[in-house]
């Protein structure tokens, strides 16, 4: 592949303070309390990962829609201005949408999407980043407020800024990056 075309993995999350619950060691009688308090706070998130060089960008957003789908695909084009962006994604509503039938036209000289078939998020390398932040962020962990959420989660995402080749590990694309 060119050094002209950048390929994403792309999807979206939501991060609920839903209290997840794993196994985990503890001293014997004292098992560890997650309080809770009824209310579920969420963080929508837009996601992409570059297989070949482990950058992770994302966007958080008020609703996963096809109004904040094309907010999120401007963002990636103004990520790689010169470059031609092939972003491979699942078949969800948003991203079939007639609000970016004239945007995707516009701009297919930069921007390819290609489509998962349907029911195969083992297919999009993105899914383990998700799956990653969340035994990061919310499991066996206790977040009071939304805040508190974004706060976990971009602490999550400063290290992955830091630490491309551990994103590469986890998507298993140490192998794949010397294409």
């Amino acid at each position: 592949m060119s050094d002209d075309v950048i390929l994403l993995y792309e999807d979206e999350s939501h991060i609920r303070d839903y209290q997840t619950l794993r196994a985990t060691w503890s001293v014997k009688g004292k098992q560890r309390q997650i309080p809770t308090h009824g209310h579920h706070a969420t963080v929508s998130l837009f996601g992409c990962v570059n297989i070949r060089n482990g950058e992770f960008l994302c966007m958080e957003t008020n609703q996963c829609n096809a109004q904040s789908f094309y907010a999120f695909l401007r963002y990636i084009l103004a990520q790689y201005e010169d470059r031609h962006v092939v972003m491979i994604l699942d078949n969800a509503r948003i991203h079939h949408a007639k609000i970016l039938e004239a945007f995707l036209k516009e701009n297919e000289h930069r921007l390819t999407l290609l489509f998962l078939p349907p029911y195969s998020p083992h297919l999009n390398a993105v899914e383990r980043i998700w799956g990653w932040l969340k035994e990061s962020v919310i499991v066996n962990r206790f977040h009071a407020t939304q805040k508190d959420i974004r706060k976990s989660v971009s602490s999550f995402l400063e290290h992955l800024d830091q630490f491309p080749e551990k994103v590469l590990q986890r998507i298993g694309s140490l192998a794949m990056s010397e294409y």
